[in-house]
């Protein structure tokens, strides 16, 4: 464990979830379209198939969606006071200028508001919740908004284009006593480690092949889970549900049999198999699955990953006012089945991949 003083981050007072929503596009690209394309249809697809977001939907357009979504289950929270609205993502459509100021008005909230964007790649999101924990922790704001979004990046041609997706989460954070989860701990832990980047003025990522896997990927959520069981004095067997952060369907596969999760436990969450890895949204559209289905007292590990590299972990536990989320919601599984599939062609235009 890091040798630094109290690493487990809890904020001052009990803060829980009092909203979430999810957005995922309808269009889909199945992975046999993309191995047509650039192998002949030679070998496995990664995932089964990704969510590609249309011609005019952006993280701006996705995030307002999510949000909107999360404010319908949040119910009785007035727009006007949450006191922050943060945007996670690595594919933000303006270099210079705001998602986070974009959504804050499409959604209602004051103009005396915290607003921003963040970038941690794919934990980005998870990075807007931490903050979101210990502002509402300390008092400063009673309700605030974090969200995790991005749309699909990935060179034509490369192993990321079968698996980078479109879509993501949003999450109201206030009072525990109001929330459908309370957070019960949480833990960071980051290092230097290039994996994965995407330099200035480039429109593509770049990876480091299998650098991404041990080092990388499974070094820092290995990391964090264990971290966060060890200070909270639990195992995976004191977890309902666990939900990792999706790259594709082996990685978050492996990592919870390494600490000791079933199949069963990582199930309800592990959704690239349909969706794809949504970057900054991937285990927070995993944890609105599980919430979707999860029962008054039920514990979930969630932790993210961010290339570069760094990993979020949460412990969570349901209240009993799961039982009173609204039935006429959507649900994450409303929209992994509204779904309509596509060509690689239609995916070139939708994501402008024809460049000069």
């Amino acid at each position: 464990m890091t040798n630094v003083p109290n690493p487990l981050m809890n904020p001052d007072r009990a803060v829980g979830i009092v909203g979430y929503g999810a957005y995922i596009p309808r269009y889909r690209l199945p992975g046999r379209e993309i191995a047509r394309v650039w192998t002949d249809g030679l070998g496995p697809a990664p995932v089964q198939e990704k969510a590609v977001a249309g011609v005019d939907e952006d993280v701006v357009t996705m995030a307002i969606e999510a949000a909107r979504n999360a404010l319908f289950c949040a119910g009785v929270v007035d727009p006007g006071r949450i006191r922050a609205v943060w945007v996670g993502s690595e594919s933000h459509p303006y270099a210079v200028k705001p998602s986070s100021t974009i959504v804050a008005e499409s959604i209602g909230a004051p103009a005396d508001v915290l607003a921003a964007d963040w970038e941690f790649a794919c934990k980005a999101g998870t990075e807007a919740v931490q903050a979101s924990l210990g502002v509402v922790g300390s008092g400063m704001a009673e309700y605030t908004l974090s969200i995790g979004m991005d749309t699909a990046q990935g060179r034509p041609g490369d192993a990321l284009e079968y698996t980078a997706g479109s879509g993501g989460a949003a999450f109201i954070l206030g009072p525990a006593e109001e929330s459908y989860a309370v957070y019960q701990g949480s833990y960071s832990y980051v290092t230097d480690t290039p994996d994965f980047w995407r330099r200035a003025g480039e429109a593509y990522p770049s990876h480091g092949d299998r650098f991404t896997g041990e080092p990388a990927y499974f070094a820092h959520t290995l990391a964090a889970a264990s971290n966060l069981m060890e200070m909270m004095n639990s195992s995976p067997s004191d977890y309902n549900y666990a939900v990792f952060h999706q790259p594709n369907v082996k990685f978050p596969a492996r990592a919870a049999k390494l600490l000791g999760f079933s199949p069963e436990q990582i199930g309800p969450g592990l959704l690239a198999n349909e969706i794809g890895n949504v970057y900054s949204g991937s285990c927070m559209v995993g944890l609105t699955a599980i919430l979707d289905i999860a029962e008054p007292g039920d514990r979930i590990l969630m932790v993210s990953y961010g290339s570069g590299a760094g990993s979020d972990a949460f412990d969570l536990r349901v209240t009993g006012r799961i039982s009173e989320l609204p039935e006429d919601r959507l649900t994450t599984a409303d929209y992994i089945a509204r779904r309509r599939a596509i060509d690689y062609g239609t995916y070139v235009r939708f994501r402008d991949k024809l460049k000069d």
